[in-house]
């Protein structure tokens, strides 16, 4: 769960009907990029000569000096009438630093976006949210950690450092009325903007602050949320997973997200439907959604160290106009956590 995945099976073709389940266009392509949280749906058909054919899956590490597994794991795919024991045929997989060949299996992916599975692109947005993503360094007063220059490593969105509450949840604080639990001031835009690619960022900016904040959204309100990637410490791919939803990726690409230019290249006719976007090394991703199912919801990065460190956030989507679109109250006998 630390690592994004290359995958292909030797001398076949796959083809990708369907991504975090929902429906895509048939996409046919020698190799698949997974990152953590995600899935794929294939179809592969066994039509080549008989014998025995690796499945085979390694890392794609977009970091630069960041320490990755990079060993390749293998299943073995077996023609019936053949050899049990012959050495199978092992794929071509990409680098490990292919950045190229992720984002052309990315930009390929559409929505079927037919009549009987439609897409319901939002077209305009009632939120537009920046949300920075990246690693960082937290001072350790009085201590030596483990990270550079006796630093501990932190991760952030918009410099905020998420800490996950103790003592109550952040739903049942909301419903509940319980104060001191998190605050409602999650930034809708960095605090601080800066040249958020550049190869040299500001030392005064690599610390983030350690809190529990969160962003409340009304009922059915329609959202967009540029992820920003970060130079800050070390570029790298995140793969950003929300909780509760689905989502459009309707734009990415590489450096600072241009507020003027780029939505002029936004696909909001058939964008891939998925609830986990990998933010491009180095680069933005633009997601939009209704905000339609009222709770707590967390949007964190599916690298498991990274969530640890911080990088995450919650968006708390209020109840609707009546019952059917309201939580219910908690029961009298929920437990405690």
């Amino acid at each position: 769960m630390n690592t994004d995945l290359f995958f292909s099976v030797a001398n076949h073709t796959m083809t990708v009907v369907a991504v975090d389940a929902s429906y895509t266009k048939p996409l046919q392509t020698n190799v698949i990029m997974l990152g953590p949280g995600q899935t794929t749906d294939v179809l592969l058909t066994a039509d080549q000569d008989i014998g025995r054919y690796y499945l085979a899956a390694r890392a794609y590490s977009s970091g630069q000096g960041v320490p990755f597994d990079n060993t390749t794991t293998t299943a073995i795919l077996e023609y019936e009438g053949g050899s049990t024991t012959s050495t199978p045929v092992m794929p071509n997989l990409p680098f490990y630093n292919d950045t190229q060949t992720v984002t052309s299996f990315a930009d390929r992916l559409k929505s079927l976006a037919s009549q009987d599975h439609p897409a319901f692109v939002p077209q305009s947005v009632d939120e537009n949210l920046l949300y920075t993503v990246g690693l960082g360094l937290i001072n350790c007063p009085g201590q030596s950690c483990g990270g550079p220059n006796g630093s501990r490593f932190a991760a952030s969105m918009d410099n905020i450092s998420f800490v996950l509450p103790t003592s109550f949840s952040i739903l049942q604080a909301r419903q509940l009325g319980k104060k001191g639990v998190f605050t409602t001031d999650f930034p809708d835009n960095p605090p601080v903007q800066f040249d958020y690619t550049a190869q040299n960022i500001s030392r005064a900016l690599w610390s983030p602050v350690k809190d529990t904040r969160v962003k409340v959204l009304k009922y059915n309100t329609t959202v967009q949320v540029i992820l920003q990637g970060t130079n800050i410490f070390a570029a790298e791919s995140h793969p950003i997973h929300l909780h509760g939803y689905d989502f459009y990726i309707v734009g990415a690409g590489f450096g600072n997200y241009n507020s003027q230019t780029d939505p002029q290249k936004f696909n909001l006719v058939d964008p891939p439907m998925r609830n986990t976007v990998n933010v491009p090394v180095n680069g933005w991703a633009a997601i939009r959604f209704v905000a339609d199912n009222p709770g707590a919801w967390l949007m964190h990065c599916h690298l498991d160290v990274h969530i640890t460190w911080g990088l995450a956030t919650v968006f708390v989507v209020n109840n609707g106009p009546d019952e059917l679109l309201s939580l219910e109250a908690p029961p009298i006998d929920l437990p405690l956590c």
